[in-house]
Order: C-alpha cells, then sequence, then structure tokens
C-alpha cells in the first residue's frame, strides 16, 4: 500500500479481540513512516502480533499539545503518520483530536480509518430504540462536579452514554440515581473479550450487583433517557400493552417495548397475550 505523504491517518485499533482490526487499518499500520500512540509497550504487543515494526513514539493526554506541533513537523518532511490509541478510535474519549485539527489547519491531509468502537460495539447488543442518542463519554471525577455535569442531561429523551473505569463504577451509580432516578440502564464490560458481560436492569439493581461482585474492566453506560415513568407518572402495564397491539406491533417486539420500559419479560408477556385473547 503506497502512503499518501505529508498524510495523517486516525486509526481505530481492537477494543480487545484483536482480530476486530481491519485489514485497511494493517495496510496503513505496515505502511506509515511513523505510529504515534498513547502507550508504546502497549501499542508494541499489537503491532508484534501481526508483525509490523515500525517506529512508535509516545502520544497522550499529558504531551499531545508538544507532540502534534512534532507530528506537523514530520508532515512538513513529508512523512506519513499513525495516530492510534490504546483501543478503538483516538478521538473518542481518547488522545487524537488535538493533532488532526492542527495537521487540517496546516493543509494536511487527515484520513480516518474505521474500526471498533466501544460505545457502537455497546448499544449494538442493546436493542434499545437508537434512532437518537446522546454519547456522553467520560463524567467528572469529583462528586459534586460530576453531579452538576450529569445534570445537564436530565431532561432528555434519548439514551445517553457514558464511559467509567471501575473504580469509580459504584460512585457513577449512585450519582446517576440521585440525578436519573431508577431508571433502566445497559451496562456493558470487557467488550470482545473472553468475559464479556452485558446486563439490562435498574441503576439501583446495578448497584446491588456491582457491590456484590467487583467492578473489573472499562464500562459503557447507557441510561435510558426520560420518559412518562421517569417524571413521576405511572405506566399501567395493560394500557401500554393495548397501545403497542394497536399499533400492530408483533408479541415479541410489543415484549421488548414494555421491557424498555421498566416491566419484567413475563409480566409483559402476559399482559400482551390477554389482550390478545379478547
Amino acid at each position: 500500500m503506497e502512503m499518501n505523504k505529508g498524510t495523517l491517518y486516525i486509526v481505530a485499533t481492537p477494543i480487545g479481540n484483536y482480530e476486530d482490526i481491519t485489514l485497511r487499518a494493517l495496510n496503513v499500520l505496515k505502511s506509515v513512516d511513523y505510529i504515534a500512540c498513547e502507550d508504546t509497550r502497549h501499542t508494541g504487543v499489537l503491532l508484534k502480533h501481526y508483525e509490523i515494526k515500525k517506529p512508535l513514539f509516545a502520544y497522550h493526554k499529558f504531551n499531545e499539545i508538544d507532540k502534534s506541533s512534532y507530528i506537523i513537523e514530520l508532515l512538513s518532511e513529508g512523512k506519513s503518520i499513525a495516530i492510534v490509541s490504546d483501543a478503538g478510535a483516538p478521538g473518542i474519549s481518547d488522545p487524537g483530536v488535538i493533532a488532526a485539527r492542527a495537521a487540517r489547519e496546516a493543509g494536511y491531509t487527515v484520513t480516518a480509518i474505521p474500526g471498533a468502537t466501544a460505545f457502537v460495539t455497546s448499544l449494538m447488543a442493546s436493542g434499545l430504540d437508537l434512532s437518537h442518542f446522546a454519547f456522553i463519554g467520560f463524567a467528572p471525577q469529583k462528586d459534586a462536579k460530576r453531579k452538576k455535569f450529569m445534570e445537564i442531561y436530565k431532561s432528555y429523551t434519548m439514551p445517553l452514554i457514558y464511559y467509567e473505569a471501575p473504580h469509580r463504577l459504584i460512585a457513577f451509580l449512585n450519582t446517576a440515581l440521585e440525578v436519573y432516578g431508577d431508571r433502566m440502564i445497559f451496562i456493558s464490560r470487557e467488550l470482545t473479550k473472553v468475559f464479556e458481560e452485558n446486563l439490562y436492569m435498574r441503576i439501583s439493581e446495578a448497584i446491588a450487583h456491582f457491590t456484590e461482585n467487583e467492578p473489573r474492566g472499562e464500562f459503557v453506560i447507557t441510561i435510558t433517557g426520560l420518559d412518562s415513568d421517569d417524571d413521576g407518572e405511572t405506566i399501567d402495564i395493560n394500557e401500554a400493552a393495548r397501545a403497542l397491539i394497536d399499533e400492530g406491533l408483533s408479541m415479541k417486539d410489543a415484549t421488548h417495548k414494555l421491557k424498555e420500559l421498566g416491566f419484567k419479560k413475563n409480566d409483559a408477556y402476559k399482559a400482551l397475550l390477554e389482550i390478545k385473547e379478547e
């Protein structure tokens, strides 16, 4: 693969399973002059797995500004550079934005090489209505700032997607319960890895679960949007079931919709079946 000189490539890498890297990403990594990465040791393991040998230099949140200047210098010499993060897509809650902006403003070509992204992977498995959603990323670490930050999105009717580290998960969930109420959430951890786990439950249930089971791995947390049951009004399962049947939904789809509203699967199916038999 022939590289375009003076081009910056933003390359997505696997979030867990090495087989999730794309052929195009491998070709780019094999062909560029330099690879900028969050952790040279971490990326070195990935490159060794695919028998790729390239000069590496560290590009992370603590040196992003200085190294972006270095990247522009290399581009000016006609070099091609790939930026990778430890996992997933650079720039999505990871370093990469500053260099991409600087390169584009300097007149160089910036090309994105798509691939795995944690929150998209989680959403694909969630079964939630994703016609609209808001990706939030990491919330502030301190309790007061986290609460104030979360309150910005309290009235959103679309799903809210957060990232969180294992050692902050319980504090995050406690704040979420305080701000959003006991909404349904979809939690993913260890995505594409051996111990991948996806859970759909209320926030209070998640707190209980991870109090008993030590949180491990990085988490993607999708909080369902504000709905009538989160706004002080009670949804009657029979009324909701009847409305869904009247819309022409199948039993399967109607059951799924009722689960999204927080009803248990067995209760939802029973209510729908009774209406069908009327």
